[in-house]
């Protein structure tokens, strides 16, 4: 594979042998952020977990101090007075029959979907739909509730949902690279001190096994081990 000179630059300002701290590796990733379009901060975090056990799934969300920096189309799925509810909140879709027949024809142009528990029984029938898109609404995430204006105000402010993968990782994104250095770590530190506060009972060693910091089209960073400590401390 040909090495282009942007990654000849790249390589020559890290150090792949090195644990960073969180600050250390954002302000490294944003001065090597030198692509014509935004990139995106990315985290990779292996668990000391097994998903294959219900017991030690990792699931939730987290709310960003800054946001994503990514607009968010959000579909609510609901009757009457919520739908109206949930379009003054600030939904770009919201309804009912009409919109559970567009999914059915293969549409999925939105990037949330949120439910009222008494529609789930329709929409539950299109699982297999929604689920390979990750879009089926979910009570542990907060996209099934009856107070779908909060739900679509916290997902158009920055919360996030994540899941632990087969292989025990988590991979998200935390903001934009046009993020200032403490607005990135204010994030990074808000999303590990979830995880750690969602350590399972029945994990045993070590739970938080690695931790990377990417930009889109940039190299991963390794932060170093200490930060968990910090982020629990930072809790505190």
């Amino acid at each position: 594979m040909k090495v282009t000179k942007r990654i000849k630059a790249v390589n020559k300002n890290i150090d792949r042998t090195k644990d960073y701290t969180v600050e250390e590796a954002i302000k490294l990733l944003k001065d090597n952020a030198k692509v014509k379009f935004t990139e995106s901060l990315d985290c990779a975090m292996r668990l000391g977990v097994d998903p294959r056990h219900a017991d030690q799934m990792v699931r939730g969300t987290v709310s960003l101090p800054h946001g994503t920096g990514k607009k968010v189309t959000v579909l609510v799925i609901a009757k009457g007075a919520q739908a109206e509810e949930a379009l003054k909140a600030g939904a770009e879709y919201a309804g009912f029959e009409e919109y559970l027949e567009k999914i059915k024809g293969g549409w999925a142009e939105v990037d949330v979907i949120v439910a009222t528990p008494d529609s789930m029984g329709e929409l539950g029938k299109l699982g297999r739909v929604l689920g390979p898109k990750g879009l089926m609404p979910n009570p542990k995430s907060g996209t099934v509730t009856a107070d779908v204006a909060k739900a679509v105000k916290e997902v158009k402010a920055g919360k996030i949902e994540f899941r632990v993968e087969k292989a025990g990782i988590i991979h998200t994104s935390l903001g934009k690279m046009n993020f200032s250095v403490e607005q990135l770590a204010e994030n990074t530190r808000a999303f590990l001190q979830t995880i750690i506060k969602m350590r399972p009972s029945s994990a045993k060693g070590i739970y938080v096994k690695s931790l990377y910091l990417s930009s889109t089209m940039g190299p991963g960073l390794k932060i170093t081990k200490d930060e968990t400590t910090v982020a629990t401390k930072h809790d505190d």
